[in-house]
């Protein structure tokens, strides 16, 4: 419980979800329950380092950064990232997780903002969502669709009004790029006149798409 298994410790903006734009020290984990097709940090499933929490806390402070995220491969693989959250918190960071929606929320601290992706038929994962988390899920929390595709978009859509998702909390829709015009799923937002936010991946706009550590 007093060590994790850490790909990369970086400082970037956030390209993703309603903190884009913003600067945050990203903890990226290792190991993860699933494989999406379109998964772009594959090199996070098997590369790392056991450290320390106390190790990582030291490496988080030296950026000066108020921002934390927790991303991955899956963070909630490994039960001492609940404990790293806690300490963060404890040292007033604002704390961000990305999960994959395949593992249980419920003990994951109070004041931990969640961004939580529903993976759609296109990732072939979507039979392994743990469907109860969206009960979790607070106002200040937000779920992710990244969507392939025409079939991508009908199921998050039907998903959204049998869950009423769009009052529980922020609704993102991500075309998986490369796969998804964004003008396209943005045509389709207009005409259906839903209530979400279309997002792209904005640090691979910035950088190159293959690039790491930003």
């Amino acid at each position: 419980m007093n060590q994790l298994k850490i790909n990369e410790i970086f400082a970037s903006i956030n390209g993703e979800s309603t903190y884009i734009g913003l600067p945050f020290v990203f903890v990226r984990t290792s190991g993860c329950p699933l494989r999406c097709s379109w998964c772009d940090t594959r090199y996070a499933y098997d590369e790392g380092e056991d450290k320390s929490i106390s190790d990582i806390l030291r490496e988080i402070e030296e950026f000066s950064i108020p921002n934390v995220l927790l991303t991955g491969g899956e963070p909630l693989l490994q039960p001492a990232s609940l404990e790293l959250m806690s300490q963060l918190l404890e040292r007033d960071y604002q704390v961000v997780l990305e999960t994959g929606g395949a593992l249980n929320i419920a003990d994951v601290p109070g004041g931990v903002a969640v961004v939580m992706d529903l993976k759609c038929p296109s990732s072939g994962m979507s039979e392994r969502m743990h469907w109860d988390n969206i009960e979790h899920l607070t106002e200040d929390d937000q779920i992710k669709f990244v969507l392939a595709d025409a079939r991508d978009y009908e199921y998050a859509k039907n998903l959204m009004m049998r869950y009423k998702l769009a009052g529980r909390c922020p609704v993102l829709f991500q075309p998986a790029f490369g796969l998804l015009n964004p003008a396209t799923l943005v045509r389709w937002i207009l005409a259906d006149r839903l209530d979400v936010r279309c997002l792209i991946q904005q640090h691979k706009v910035i950088w190159p798409p293959e690039q790491r550590g930003v």
